[in-house]
């Protein structure tokens, strides 16, 4: 039994019989196959019923491991991680960078895959860029020859500038009219010219006498035609009443603004204009100010006039709240004038007589508020 016994191999003696020769034949095992490379589970000792006469020891038997698992070739190389992940922030800027270099690569490539709309694309921006600098080029040949310009006539016309200077200086009139006359001269002659101001400054041009006339000129001038337009109006009976009369408020709204300016100008330019001996006779209430108020009287008689006539006419197709709104369009336009010019001439009170005469017995209040204009 002892040799039977001792010629009796274990099962797990040739398990690792086995695990050895594998180890000899493939000494070289990766490491993931190391790892799938189980463990054998502990063997299960199974022991037999003791006999009654003799004690036999059986042997162990033990689970038979599972075989190993055959080698598998060696894999490729894992790939690289991805990249992290950009921020928002150089995603927004990432596009523009992209752009500017990549711009002029696809101009390139694409002017190298079609070279004639390229040239065609070429030929479309090159006539702005001409254009520019044509237009540069042409501005400084302007400025130079405009500085050229004022050079030759500082050195050229030295003469007559200096005989302009002593006849503003020596420039006294009495009459605002011979100042209006020489302002209108002194510009004629200053326009030959090429810059008044930037020759000018190069002489000893006496700036303030010259702008105190000329300012003076241009005032007389623009209240003179005023009165000259409101003096030669005349009511065109085949205009509509309601063109006609707004005709003529606006002719007093421009008198009155007239006045107000030419007030204020008084009150701040008539002593330096007296240094500057330019006459102010004009300027004082007795002078334009007194001609536009008289003009103005003209305008109230016949506003009431064609008042008049539209109320005849809006009676007879018997329209009373017509009467009533041409009665106190009336009334408020000669209380204007009233305020503005003062009292009112003999043929205005004539023609609100004729208007009293128009109105119903009813519109008794309008009687009288007309009536009180009239009288004051």
């Amino acid at each position: 039994k002892r040799e039977s016994s001792g010629e009796y191999q274990s099962p797990k003696f040739k398990d690792i019989q086995k695990l050895i020769a594998n180890k000899l034949e493939h000494p070289k095992v990766t490491r993931g196959e190391a790892r799938t490379v189980k463990v054998p589970p502990r063997p299960t000792a199974s022991l037999a019923p003791k006999d009654a006469n003799h004690q036999t020891i059986t042997p162990i038997t033990y689970s038979q491991p599972p075989p190993p698992p055959p080698l598998l070739p060696s894999l490729p190389p894992l790939p690289p991680p991805p990249p992290p992940p950009r921020f928002p922030a150089k995603a927004a800027t990432t596009p523009k960078a992209h752009s500017l270099v990549v711009g002029p690569v696809q101009s390139y490539q694409e002017k190298k895959k079609d070279p004639p709309v390229a040239a065609a694309a070429w030929n479309q921006k090159k006539p702005t860029v001409i254009s520019v600098h044509s237009s540069i080029v042409g501005e400084i040949q302007n400025r130079s020859a405009h500085l050229l310009a004022i050079k030759a006539d500082v050195e050229t016309k030295g003469e007559f500038i200096n005989s302009l200077i002593h006849r503003v200086l020596a420039a006294a009139y009495t009459d605002i009219e011979e100042v209006l006359k020489f302002v209108d001269w002194l510009d004629n002659e200053l326009s030959s010219l090429a810059d008044e101001r930037a020759v000018l400054k190069h002489f000893k041009w006496p700036e303030r006498k010259a702008d105190a006339m000329r300012e003076a000129a241009i005032e007389y001038r623009d209240l003179k035609l005023l009165e000259m337009e409101i003096s030669s109006f005349e009511d065109d009976t085949s205009n509509p009443c309601g063109v006609a009369l707004k005709r003529m408020a606006g002719l007093l709204d421009k008198s009155e603004r007239s006045i107000q300016r030419l007030i204020k100008l008084r009150n701040s330019v008539i002593r330096s204009y007296q240094e500057c001996k330019i006459p102010v006779d004009w300027m004082l209430d007795s002078g334009m100010v007194y001609k536009i108020k008289q003009a103005s009287m003209k305008l109230v008689t016949m506003y009431i006039k064609r008042v008049g006539t539209e109320l005849q006419l809006v009676r007879s197709l018997d329209k009373e709240s017509a009467q009533e709104a041409l009665l106190l369009q009336g009334m408020h336009f000669a209380n204007r004038a009233h305020q503005f010019a003062g009292d009112l001439d003999s043929e205005t009170l004539c023609a609100f007589e004729e208007i009293k005469e128009c109105i119903p017995g009813h519109l008794v209040g309008s009687k009288e508020l007309l009536a009180g204009i009239s009288s004051a």
